[in-house]
């Protein structure tokens, strides 16, 4: 049996420069994932829109997504 699970987060009234910051922060944790998890990040309107799957293990995408928020976090924070 193969159980796979998304879950999506997103970051509302952000502007696009912001955004866009916050992605590019992102960028060098996004190399390298374990086997089976993926992050997918997108900007649509006023809208920072991150897009977790995990095909494998269920602790791993549940600690990425804590990991990743905490960034996000951090980058803001800096950004302001």
């Amino acid at each position: 049996m193969s159980l796979t699970c998304q879950v999506q987060v997103t970051l509302n009234n952000i502007s696009k420069e912001k955004a866009e910051t916050v992605k590019k922060a992102l960028e060098p944790d996004n190399v390298d994932f374990p086997e089976g998890l993926s992050l997918y990040v997108e900007n649509i309107d006023n809208k920072l829109v991150f897009n977790f799957e995990s095909k494998k293990n269920m602790k791993h995408l549940t600690s990425t997504v804590d990991e990743v928020m905490e960034h996000i976090q951090v980058a803001l924070m800096v950004i302001e």
